[in-house]
């Protein structure tokens, strides 16, 4: 008979590994983590992103932090474009003001 001998399964941050976990990590994954990336959602609609990692005694899932852009396509231009005011418009100064062409 074969015995079954099954790994233990963890779910842990990146940071929490050791250092040569960390590296292996990165080495399992050279080109960065985007396609191998698993999004678990959580009951209270949080989520997070793992990728897995195998040792000989454990299967990890692995957190990655990832920064999410949520901003709004209109936010993003109101933070570019303002008010529609151009800002530093009193210092600029028209080069027909300066020739003297004004004094008409």
């Amino acid at each position: 008979m074969t015995q079954n001998i099954s790994k233990k399964r963890l779910v842990t941050n990146f940071h929490n590994l050791s250092p040569e976990q960390q590296e292996a990590v990165k080495a399992l994954y050279p080109r960065g983590f985007a396609e191998v990336m698993t999004r678990i959602d959580k009951p209270n609609g949080d989520f997070f992103y793992v990728v897995p990692y195998e040792t000989d005694d454990t299967s990890y899932m692995v957190k990655i932090d990832v920064k999410i852009d949520d901003s709004s396509e209109e936010a993003i231009e109101e933070e570019f474009f303002g008010d529609d005011e151009i800002k530093g418009a009193d210092e600029i100064h028209d080069d027909a003001s300066m020739d003297g062409e004004d004094d008409m």
